[in-house]
């Protein structure tokens, strides 16, 4: 027998999901048809009740398919969203549910797999952004519940401002959360990690009803690579190390293998030099200082033609750590 305690009778659920008593008893007995063990008790104390020690189980789930849903446990997402401790628990409750003969095999899979670990081969640490609880729960209800929201953020080289977006969606990259919103009818993109504050308010956006998010950070990021003080470069790199060059670089304009051996440049390396299968990339960077820096760490991998100020640039800093280690 069920304790009184663990009955309900049907005004219960009436009242709590402000229906009609009708619509509770017709979807009771839509669970009894599903094969929920909900059964009546009639008396003074009678009402409705679950089977003692019923637990559902994802019975439509294959092996597959629940190691997809625990693997998805590990993603980084959910913390950059402040998911974090909730995404465990529906991990748990999903472990919890599957049927018996997936449980075990399932979760042992699961932990022979590692997604986004925090380090890579070389030991560099691949740090997720921290961002305040309180800060992102504020945003995450206000992007949910289609309401404006009041943030102040911190841009770069500038004094935390107010200011009121519209805000459209969430988006995770690499461990680093962004806020799709407009401001006066215009696209903003927002780093999570430079809002210091944040205040979900009553008034409801304006923003359209649906979005495409993938497209929508898409035409983003072509607006981030063709506007800004950006710069062209054009660079011969060893084909080895030509990957980790168009890692760092905002868009390779053309590219071609580098067949020309009378470069006029500056330097005095012999003709020869272009022989050695290297190819001829034109590349856009944000900025000059970014260009500077993308270049130094390939050290002798590849070599700026041009323009020339950034060679000077680069041969100076080359020429001042020489000097240091004479």
């Amino acid at each position: 027998m069920t304790s009184p305690s663990s009955r309900m009778s049907a005004a219960a659920p009436a009242r709590e999901l402000e229906v009609s008593t009708r619509t509770v008893l017709r979807d009771i007995d839509a669970l009894s048809a599903a094969g929920v063990p909900v059964f009546a008790e009639r008396g003074r104390n009678g009402g409705f009740a679950l089977l003692p020690g019923f637990q559902t189980e994802l019975t439509g789930l294959n092996h597959d398919e629940a190691l997809a849903l625990l693997v998805a446990g590990s993603r980084r997402g959910a913390q950059a969203f402040g998911l974090g401790a909730a995404l465990a628990s529906a991990m748990r409750k999903v472990v919890d549910a599957l049927p018996e003969s997936y449980r075990a095999t399932a979760a042992g899979a699961a932990q022979r797999l590692l997604i986004d670990p925090e380090t890579d081969l070389l030991s560099r640490r691949l740090d997720a952004e921290e961002v305040p609880d309180t800060i992102v729960s504020e945003v995450r209800r206000a992007v949910f519940a289609g309401h404006k929201l009041r943030i102040r953020y911190a841009a770069v080289d500038q004094a935390p401002m107010w200011r009121t977006v519209d805000p459209i969606g969430l988006v995770t990259v690499r461990g680093q959360g962004y806020l799709l919103a407009a401001r006066s009818g215009a696209d903003r993109t927002y780093r999570l990690s430079r809002v210091v504050a944040a205040e979900e308010l009553a008034e409801p956006a304006q923003r359209p009803d649906r979005v495409d998010l993938g497209r929508a950070w898409q035409e983003r990021g072509t607006r981030f690579r063709t506007g800004g003080d950006q710069v062209t470069v054009l660079v011969r790199v060893d084909p080895a190390r030509r990957q980790e060059l168009v890692g760092t670089v905002l868009a390779v304009l053309t590219e071609e293998a580098d067949t020309d051996t009378d470069i006029d440049t500056d330097t005095d390396a012999d003709a020869d030099a272009d022989a050695d299968g290297r190819l001829r990339l034109e590349v856009t960077f944000q900025d000059a200082r970014h260009a500077e820096w993308a270049l130094w760490q390939l050290a002798t991998s590849a070599e700026a033609l041009a323009p020339q100020w950034l060679r000077d640039s680069l041969r100076d800093r080359a020429t001042a750590i020489a000097t240091c280690y004479e």
